[in-house]
C-alpha cells in the first residue's frame, strides 16, 4: 500500500475553542529536521480563499479545507457550482509519498525522470517475518531478502528517496497516519507515480460523513471499540466513495495514537479515509516525537481556522454515538463488520456451535501497536502475575517501529509482557478449525495464517490479553499510557534516513539478470490499434461469487516475495478458488486447471477475456498486484455488481476497464466460457453526450442478449485506458 498523503496537520482545538500553546508534558530529547514534513499552510491557506470565493463562501467541512486546498486547478474542479461531493473529480497535488514495496518503484522507474517531484518514503519492513526475536528475525529477513532491500535502497539513492531500513519498523498502513490529522489516502503504486512525477492525482469528490462523538469512553471500553462499533454499523461498504470526519467533544479525550486506530480501521468499511480535527493530544504527540516545529506551524494554522470544519458545515449522513455507551465490541469472524458487543459474544458463540476456545491471541501489527496500547496490556499483565497466572494459549506482542520497541524495552514493558509468556511466533495450526483473537484490522480468510478454516476475530489488546489467560473479564480495566514520561528513545538510529535526500544519478538501480523476486515491467499494449475503439470478443474466464478481497485475488504470505516480479506473483492469481474450466481448449488440455494456467492458455491465443464478480469486488487491501495480475494475463475488462474504490481505480490505472451492471440481477446471466462484446464504448471514448456502454452476451448455447451498464470512468481515465494503462499515458505525455 502507498501513502498519499494530501497534508500533514496537527495540534488543533476543537471547533469554537479557543486556542492555546500545547505545553508537552513529554519533552523529547531530540527535535528533528522537519522542512519536508511540515506543510506550506501559508499557501495552502491562501488557495483555500480562493476556493471560498467560487463556492460563494459555504461552510465547509475539514475534509474539503484540506482537499480543496490542495486542487492543482480550482476552477476546473469546481467548475459548474452545484453539487460537487459524490459528482466532481478532483485533480489533486500531494504533498508525500510513501511505499512499502518494489511496484510503485519499478513503475515510477519507466517513466524516465531523474528526480521525484516530491517528498518521497519506502518502507521495507512487510519483508521481515517474525519467528523467534528481533534481532534474530531482522538477521534472517536482510540474509532471505538481500536481492529486494538492495533493489529499493539503490533506487532510493538513485531518485533522492528517503530509504527506512529493515528493522525500522514503520507502519505502512496508510489510513493510520490519519490519528496525526493527515488526509491519508491508500492507493496503487501507479496512483503514487501520478504523484512522484508531478502529474495531478485524480480522486473522485467524496462524499463526507460526520461521525459526531460525544461522552467519554470508561471502563473496559478502547478507542478499537469505537472503530469496531462503526463498523458494524456501516458494513464494509458503507464508507466507499466517502471520507469519515469525527467530530465533537468526544474527539478531544482521545489520545493520539487511539485516534490511529480508528483511523486505521476506517478502510475496513471502504471509506477513502479518516479525519479529525486538531486536538491537544496531536501536539503533545508531535512535541514527544522530536517534531515540534510541525506543531508550531500547525498551532499558527489553526489559530486562523484551518484546522477544524466551519460552523455550520454539512455532512452527506451524521452518525451519533455517546462514548459513554459503549462497550468492548468483538468483531468476526471472516469479515471485519460482523460487530458482537461482548456481553452476548459467549451466546453468538454458543447460538453457531463454535468450540469456546481459542487457539492464540495476538497483539500489534499496525492497528494497535503503540506504546499506549503496549503499556495498557503490561498492566493487565502484572495483574495477571500477581495472580499467578500465565497465558493459557500463545500470545503473541509485535510493537508498531524501532522506538516503541526501543521505549518498551527501556521502561520494563517487554520483559512483563514476556514474564507472563508473551512470544514472538504462533505455531500455525494447518487445516485444523481454531479460533484466534488478534487486535489486528483485517480478518479475511487465510490472512493470517493461510489456513482458510481459522476464525479470527477482532477486539481491542486489553480483551485480546484478557482473553490469552483465562476467557473471562476477572481483571481490572488497565489504564494505559499515551506517552512515556521519560520521552521516547529513538532507538537504533542508523535504520533512519536522511530527511530530503539528493538525487544520486550515477547509481546502478541493482536487478540480477537471473532474479526471481525482481523484473523491469514491460508496458502493457493498448487494446485498440487499428481495430477502433470497441474491444475485442472477451471471453468470460469466470464468474466470481461472493466475498473477493484483494486477498482471494492475489494472496499474501509466502506470495509477498514475489511483489517485485510481475510473472512469478501471476502464478496465484485467484488462488483461493484456482481452478477454472477452458471450453475451447485444444487436443490434449485438460477441461479444467488452474486460474493462471488457463489465463495463460488464453493468453497464448491472444484471447481477451473478462470477468464478471459481485459485489465490493476488492475490498481489503490496496493490493496492487490484484489488478497487475488479470491485466498480465490479457484480462481487458471486468463486469461487477459493485466494486470497491482502490481496487477499481487499480484496475483503471492497468488498462482494464471497470463497468458496473446497471441491473444488478444481470449478473447472473452470464458464466464462464460465454463471449461479451461492447457496445457504445466507442461512443463514451470519443466523448459524445450521454453514451452509455451495453455488453452484447453470446452464451455457450447460441443465445444472444444485450445489458446495460454503468460506468465511473473520468475524461483523463479514458485516456489512460486507451493508452493501455496510465503509466504509459504519463509517459506520452512527457516524451
Amino acid at each position: 500500500m502507498k501513502m498519499l498523503s494530501t497534508t500533514l496537520r496537527s495540534s488543533a482545538l476543537a471547533a469554537g475553542s479557543t486556542l492555546r500553546r500545547c505545553l508537552a508534558t513529554h519533552a523529547p530529547s531530540y527535535e528533528k529536521e522537519c522542512s519536508s514534513i511540515t506543510p506550506p499552510y501559508a499557501q495552502l491557506i491562501e488557495k483555500l480563499e480562493h476556493v471560498r470565493e467560487l463556492l460563494n463562501n459555504r461552510p465547509l467541512t475539514l475534509a474539503e479545507k484540506i482537499l480543496y486546498s490542495h486542487l492543482n486547478d480550482p476552477e476546473k474542479s469546481l467548475s459548474g457550482g452545484g453539487k460537487i461531493r459524490g459528482e466532481n473529480y478532483l485533480q489533486l497535488t500531494p504533498q508525500r509519498v510513501a511505499m512499502q514495496d518494489a511496484s510503485a518503484q519499478l513503475q515510477f522507474m519507466s517513466a524516465g525522470l531523474s528526480r521525484c517531484a516530491v517528498p518521497t518514503s519506502i518502507h521495507c519492513d512487510h519483508l521481515i517475518q517474525a519467528i523467534d526475536g528481533a534481532e534474530s528475525d531482522l538477521k534472517r529477513s536482510i540474509a532471505s531478502n538481500k536481492e529486494v532491500f538492495d533493489f529499493l535502497e539503490s533506487a532510493a539513492r538513485k531518485y533522492g528517496i528517503e530509504f527506512w531500513k529493515p528493522g525500522s519498523v514503520v507502519d505502512s498502513h496508510t489510513p493510520n497516519a490519519g490519528g496525526l490529522g493527515l488526509l491519508a489516502i491508500g492507493v496503487g503504486g501507479a496512483d503514487a507515480v501520478d504523484a512522484m512525477t508531478g502529474t495531478p492525482w485524480e480522486l473522485k469528490a467524496p462524499q463526507v460523513v460526520g461521525i459526531h462523538l460525544t461522552g467519554k469512553l470508561s471502563g473496559w471500553a478502547t478507542p478499537k471499540d469505537l472503530i469496531l462499533h462503526l463498523a458494524g454499523k456501516l458494513t464494509v461498504r458503507g464508507g466507499t466513495g466517502r471520507i469519515l470526519e469525527y467530530f465533537g467533544p468526544g474527539v478531544a479525550n482521545q489520545s493520539c495514537t487511539g485516534l490511529a486506530t480508528v483511523a486505521n480501521m476506517g478502510a475496513e468499511v471502504g471509506a477513502t479515509t479518516s479525519t479529525f480535527p486538531y486536538t491537544e493530544n496531536m501536539c503533545a504527540y508531535l512535541n514527544a516525537t522530536g517534531r515540534a516545529p510541525v506543531a508550531r506551524a500547525a498551532d499558527k494554522a489553526a489559530s486562523m481556522g484551518f484546522l477544524n470544519a466551519d460552523e455550520g458545515a454539512e455532512y452527506d449522513e451524521v452518525i451519533e454515538i455517546n462514548l459513554s455507551e459503549l462497550e468492548p465490541t468483538i468483531n468476526g469472524p471472516f469479515t471485519p463488520d460482523l460487530a458482537t458487543p461482548l456481553s452476548k459474544f459467549g451466546s453468538f458463540v454458543k447460538e453457531q456451535g463454535w468450540k469456546d476456545e481459542l487457539s492464540a491471541g495476538l497483539i500489534g501489527s499496525c492497528t494497535n501497536s503503540s506504546y499506549e496500547d503496549m503499556t495498557r496490556v503490561a498492566e493487565l499483565a502484572k495483574q495477571a502475575k500477581a495472580a499467578g497466572l500465565v497465558t493459557k494459549v500463545p500470545f503473541l506482542c509485535t510493537p508498531g517501529s524501532e522506538q516503541i520497541r526501543a521505549t518498551m524495552e527501556r521502561d520494563g514493558v517487554t520483559n512483563t509482557l514476556e514474564d507472563v509468556g508473551a512470544v514472538w511466533k504462533r505455531d500455525d495450526m494447518k487445516g485444523e478449525e481454531n479460533a484466534i483473537l488478534t487486535s489486528f484490522n483485517r480478518n479475511f480468510k487465510s490472512r493470517n495464517d493461510g489456513n482458510r478454516l481459522t476464525m479470527n476475530f477482532l477486539a481491542s489488546p486489553t480483551i485480546v490479553t484478557a482473553m490469552a489467560f483465562s476467557g473471562s473479564l476477572s481483571f481490572a480495566p488497565p489504564a494505559g499510557q499515551d506517552l512515556p514520561t521519560e520521552g521516547f528513545t529513538q532507538g537504533n538510529t542508523d535504520y533512519y534516513p536522511s530527511p530530503t535526500p539528493e538525487p544520486q544519478p550515477e547509481t546502478e538501480v541493482v536487478i540480477r539478470a537471473d532474479s526471481q523476486r525482481l523484473e523491469l515491467l514491460e508496458p502493457f499494449q493498448s487494446h485498440f490499434g487499428d481495430r477502433g475503439l470497441e474491444l475485442p470478443p472477451l471471453k468470460v474466464l469466470m464468474r466470481v461469487r461472493g466475498k473477493c478481497t484483494t486477498d482471494h485475488i492475489s494472496a499474501a504470505g509466502p506470495w509477498l516475495k514475489y511483489k517485485g516480479h510481475l510473472t512469478n506473483i501471476s502464478e496465484n492469481l485467484r488462488g483461493d478458488v484456482n481452478v477454472a474450466f477452458d471450453h475451447d481448449r485444444a487436443a490434449g488440455e485438460t477441461e479444467t486447471d488452474t486460474i493462471p494456467a488457463v489465463a495463460k492458455r488464453f493468453k497464448a491465443r491472444d484471447q481477451p477475456w473478462t470477468l464478471v464478480v459481485d459485489d465490493n469486488y476488492g475490498e481489503g487491501s490496496a493490493r496492487e498486484h490484484a489488478a497487475l495480475q488479470p491485466r498480465f494475463y490479457g484480462c481487458s475488462m471486468i463486469v461487477a455488481r459493485s466494486f470497491a474504490r482502490i481496487h477499481e481505480t487499480n484496475l483503471k490505472k492497468q488498462g482494464v476497464l471497470p463497468l458496473w451492471f446497471a441491473d444488478k440481477a444481470d449478473y447472473s446471466r452470464i458464466g464462464s466460457g460465454d463471449v461479451v462484446e461492447t457496445i457504445g464504448l466507442a461512443d463514451l471514448i470519443e466523448g459524445r453526450q450521454n453514451a452509455a456502454v451495453k455488453l452484447k452476451v453470446t452464451k455457450r448455447t447460441g443465445e444472444v442478449f444485450e445489458i446495460l451498464t454503468k460506468h465511473t470512468m473520468s475524461e483523463d481515465q479514458l485516456k489512460w485506458f486507451c493508452a493501455g494503462s496510465a503509466l504509459n499515458f504519463i509517459r506520452s505525455q512527457m516524451s
